[in-house]
């Protein structure tokens, strides 16, 4: 057996092989550090290694991260964190308000998540607040996960069992709305983009996830809608095409998750009724 890394030459650790020995078709063999680098690129490895070899490692790794990224998979872009640097001391600041801040929100987050909350001090600053948190991780990843809702944008974060967080900052400008789509046991949270939609997987907790969807959709959704609301006092008479324009409008809004069904007819009705 090797006792360095094919790729790095780094000396293998016992938590290398802790899982086994990480082998490729050509009889290398990757540390844990190199394994997780090269999996956020192709994440087939994490089954198939030995179907690889190390010169097609080094060939994913020369490529750019993004290029993984199937747009029809709505996966995210993949952002390895460079946490900021802060003092000690600013650093036990912030954890005891975040700590606060979750406790008031009965925030209810699985085991699995102590690495990823540890991250928040050195992502959330002292004057921006927490609104919302709840365990989810990407859709069609493993990687365990939180997503967080504060006034100025959501942020994910994960970590794999190896490696360094992967973090994914979304400003509110860039989030056009969110919808929740249910499930029995894995219900999503979606983001809409400009470009594309983010999905997210809440399989610990469905009831957590329903809890964070209903505290950040407010904030998020009502923009959307906004358009239909003016039209409860028109100042002037709407035509039938413009009527129609609007019902038009609705319907996408719908067949994308971003309205309900309950708040599709409750609009519809209302734009129905200045046809009378």
């Amino acid at each position: 057996m090797s006792k360095n890394c094919s790729l790095c030459k780094a000396e293998l650790t016992s938590m290398d092989t802790l899982l086994g020995e990480n082998k490729l078709s050509d009889g290398g063999v990757l540390c844990n550090q190199c394994l997780d680098k090269a999996s956020a690129v192709n994440q087939e490895l994490l089954y198939n290694l030995n179907n690889f070899s190390l010169e097609d490692i080094k060939s994913l790794l020369q490529e750019p991260v993004q290029v993984a990224v199937r747009p029809e998979q709505n996966l995210p872009a993949i952002t390895d964190s460079e946490p900021s640097m802060i003092s000690r001391e600013e650093y036990k600041r912030r954890r005891r308000k975040i700590k606060s801040e979750l406790e008031k929100l009965n925030a209810n987050l699985s085991l699995f998540t102590k690495g990823e909350v540890k991250e928040l001090p050195y992502l959330i600053s002292e004057d921006e607040k927490i609104i919302a948190i709840t365990d989810a991780q990407f859709i069609n990843t493993l990687d365990a996960g939180i997503v967080v809702a504060t006034p100025l944008r959501m942020l994910s974060v994960s970590k794999s069992m190896f490696g360094a967080a992967k973090i994914n900052d979304y400003p509110n400008e860039k989030i056009k709305a969110v919808s929740f789509v249910s499930h029995p046991r894995s219900p999503i949270i979606q983001l809409h983009l400009d470009e594309r939609v983010v999905e997210f997987e809440c399989y610990l907790d469905k009831e957590d996830a329903e809890k964070f969807y209903d505290q950040i959709k407010e904030h998020y959704n009502n923009p959307q809608i906004q358009a239909p609301k003016q039209l409860r006092n028109p100042v002037t008479k709407t035509s039938s095409k413009e009527i129609l324009d609007q019902l038009e409008k609705l319907g996408k809004l719908r067949e994308k998750g971003i309205l309900t069904d309950a708040e599709f007819t409750e609009q519809k009705i209302k734009l129905l009724e200045q046809l009378k």
